[in-house]
C-alpha cells in the first residue's frame, strides 16, 4: 500500500528548502563583504593610514607618492597571502572534515601540516636550504605523509577514527622530530626555523605568493565540484556507492587536492594554526547543517587570518605572528570539543 503524502506537508518542506538555500546566500554574501573589508582595512591601517582612495589608487596600478611603496609592496602582499592562505587552509580543513565525518579530522590534527613543518625545518637547519628549496621541501612532505597516513588507514576502506588515530600518531613524531631539529640549530637557523614553524605574514612577497595563489586557483574549484560525492561520503562508503560515488577514486582525488591546497598555503606562510580546524565548525553553525561547507569555510577561513593577523600586529602592545594569535583562538576549542565528545559518551 502506497502511502500518500499530504500537500501540506510537500509545501513544508519546500518552503524549508528555500528557507535554507536563502540563508546560505546570505550568509556567503555576508562573509564576502567581509572578508572584502578586512582586506581593506589591512591595506589602510599600519605605521601609517591611507585612506581608502590612496589604496584603490595604488590597486588600480597609479603612483601615489609614499603609498604605492608601503601599500604595493610591503601591504598588499601579505594580503593577498592571508586571504590565500585562509582560503585553502579553511578549504582543505573541512573537506577532510567532510570526508572523514569527524570535526577533528583537520590537517593540524592528524599530522599533515606537523609532517610539512618537520621537513622545512630539517631543510633549514640540517641541510642549510632556505626560500624556494625549502617551499617545495614541505609541499612534497604534506603530500608524502598525507598518502602514508591514508595507506596506513586503509583496510577493506578507510575508516575516520583509524585515520584519524594514526595522524595524531605521525603529528606526535613530527614534532619529535622538529624538538630535536631545533635544539640542533644555531642561533640564525633557530630564528629562521622558528619563524616558518610559527605561521607568519611578516616579509611575504609576490614571489612566495604567486605559488598558492595558482594552486588555489586551480585546485580550489576542483574541490568545490566534488561537493556533491563529498556530501555522499558522508553518508558512508556503501550509501555513495549505492547513489553512484566511484568512493576510492573520489577520496584520492579529494584528498591530493585538499593536500595540495594545504601544501602549497604552509610552503608560503607556514603552519598557521587551527584556521583548518576551526573554519568548518564555524561554517556550520552560521549555514546550519545542510548543504555544502566548502565554501562557507572557504570564506571562514580567510577572515579568521585577515582578522588575526590584524589582532597580532595592532591590538596586544606588541607585534605577534599570525599563528600565534589562531593558535590562541583554536587550543581551546579544541580541547572543548575533545570534552564534550566525552561527555556525550562518544568517539574520535
Amino acid at each position: 500500500m502506497t502511502a500518500v503524502v499530504a500537500p501540506a506537508t510537500i509545501d513544508a518542506v519546500a518552503r524549508g528548502r528555500v528557507r535554507r538555500a536563502a540563508r546560505r546566500r546570505s550568509v556567503i554574501a555576508v562573509l564576502a563583504v567581509l572578508v572584502v573589508v578586512a582586506f581593506a582595512v589591512t591595506l589602510m591601517v599600519g605605521r601609517t593610514f591611507y585612506p581608502p582612495g590612496d589604496v584603490l589608487r595604488v590597486v588600480l596600478g597609479q603612483e601615489v607618492p609614499g603609498a604605492s611603496f608601503t601599500v604595493g609592496r610591503l601591504r598588499l602582499p601579505r594580503a593577498v597571502l592571508a586571504v590565500v592562505a585562509g582560503l585553502a587552509f579553511g578549504l582543505a580543513g573541512v573537506t577532510f572534515q567532510t570526508m572523514l565525518r569527524n570535526p577533528l579530522a583537520s590537517p593540524d590534527v592528524i599530522g599533515i601540516t606537523s609532517g610539512a613543518s618537520a621537513a622545512a625545518a630539517f631543510a633549514i637547519v640540517v641541510l642549510g636550504w632556505s626560500g624556494s628549496a625549502v617551499s617545495v621541501t614541505a609541499i612534497v612532505a604534506a603530500l608524502g605523509v598525507a598518502m602514508a597516513i591514508y595507506g596506513l588507514a586503509f583496510k577493506d576502506g578507510v575508516v575516520g577514527t583509524r585515520l584519524i588515530l594514526i595522524g595524531i600518531g605521525v603529528a606526535a613524531m613530527s614534532r619529535s622530530l622538529i624538538s630535536w631539529v631545533l635544539s640542533e640549530a644555531g642561533a640564525w637557523d633557530f630564528a629562521e626555523a622558528l619563524r616558518w614553524l610559527t605561521g607568519s605574514l611578516n616579509g611575504t612577497t609576490w614571489e612566495a605568493t604567486v605559488p598558492a595563489l595558482v594552486a588555489l586557483l586551480v585546485l580550489g574549484p576542483l574541490l568545490l565540484a566534488c561537493a556533491r560525492q563529498l556530501a555522499a561520503l558522508q553518508l558512508g562508503d556503501d550509501t555513495a556507492s549505492a547513489l553512484g560515488i566511484r568512493v576510492d577514486r573520489t577520496r584520492v582525488v579529494v584528498i591530493v587536492a585538499a593536500v595540495g591546497l594545504l601544501a602549497f598555503a604552509t610552503a608560503a606562510c607556514g603552519p598557521i594554526a587551527f584556521v583548518s580546524f576551526l573554519a568548518g565548525p564555524i561554517a556550520a553553525r552560521i549555514v546550519g547543517p545542510h548543504g555544502s561547507l566548502l565554501l562557507p569555510a572557504a570564506l571562514v577561513g580567510a577572515l579568521l587570518v585577515l582578522v588575526a593577523d590584524l589582532v597580532g600586529q595592532f591590538a596586544l602592545g606588541t607585534r605577534y605572528p599570525v599563528g600565534v594569535v589562531t593558535g590562541v583562538l583554536g587550543a581551546p576549542y579544541l580541547i572543548y570539543l575533545i570534552v564534550r565528545t566525552n561527555r556525550a559518551g562518544g568517539s574520535l
